[in-house]
């Protein structure tokens, strides 16, 4: 006999009961599991094992799958911001068991949706919809970096992109290390300023990006290179960088994020110099 909390890990930790009946588990076996703690009964007909995140089991719940934002961070895919509300993919036609006050966002798509986490291509598609296209490029990469998107989910993405939205998806890469990697080298696009990312200079090492070949730009992830040791390291990368005629700009995760006016203003300033 096959194991309900197996079963229930193979389909995402949440499912149906009539999907639990299709592999042998009848109903008086799902009650009695439910009895003995192993599993819940989520609402009349729903069940989740014990290892199903609480967003999933509200999304569940509610009547749906949790999508979105909500889905991307349960997949691990690096967002610009954590969603503060549970994103639940209802399909087209389905039907919601929470009243309006729940402070779910649902969301009314086409698609064959299942209880659980949805899919990855139909959470980064509501996620360009929610929070536009920063949130969903660096998303996009973060995903395509994990491997998590095959070429027919990619097609799929950006045929349900709008018409001016699907250069995100040919612009983008699969080698992004970092969503911040990935939100510099945007941004840096859109004011016309193409980059080398993650190039390797002999007697400094690896750097993240380098414009026109004369300007080296460093984004320092949330942990900010903290520790005397690692500050003294990126000093001596960035003499090494300017005895072989580079001008170094660091910034760090905050300034990326909420001051880019300051790192644009910087970055168009050290370009004019290396151009002159």
């Amino acid at each position: 006999m096959i194991d309900v909390v197996f079963i229930l890990k193979h389909l995402g930790e949440v499912a149906r009961g009539t999907t639990l009946q299709g592999f042998g588990c009848s109903r008086s076996r799902l009650s009695a599991e439910c009895r003995s703690g192993r599993i819940s009964r989520v609402r009349p007909g729903v069940f989740a094992s014990g290892e199903a995140s609480d967003q999933a089991i509200t999304a569940a719940a509610h009547g749906g799958a949790l999508t979105c934002g909500s889905a991307l961070r349960a997949r691990e895919v690096w967002t610009l911001e954590e969603p503060t509300q549970v994103h639940v993919w209802m399909g087209v036609g389905g039907r919601r068991h929470h009243p309006p006050s729940c402070g779910c966002i649902a969301h009314f798509t086409p698609g064959r949706m299942d209880l659980g986490v949805a899919p990855i291509d139909v959470a980064l598609v509501h996620a360009f919809t929610c929070y536009g296209a920063e949130f969903f490029f660096a998303a996009y990469e973060s995903a395509w970096n994990k491997r998590m998107l095959s070429a027919a989910a990619r097609a799929s993405i950006r045929a349900r992109l709008p018409l001016t939205a699907r250069w995100l998806v040919d612009f983008a890469r699969p080698d992004a290390e970092s969503g911040l990697e990935s939100l510099v080298r945007l941004r840096l696009h859109l004011m016309g300023i193409e980059v080398h990312v993650q190039v390797a200079i002999t007697g400094v090492g690896r750097v993240d990006f380098v414009i026109e070949g004369r300007v080296i730009l460093e984004a320092d992830g949330r942990e900010n290179h903290a520790g005397s040791a690692h500050r003294h390291r990126d000093l001596l990368r960035d003499a090494r960088a300017s005895d072989l005629g580079f001008e170094t700009l660091r910034f760090d995760y905050a300034m990326i994020l909420h001051s880019w006016d300051v790192v644009a203003a910087a970055v168009l300033a050290a370009l004019a110099r290396a151009r002159a």
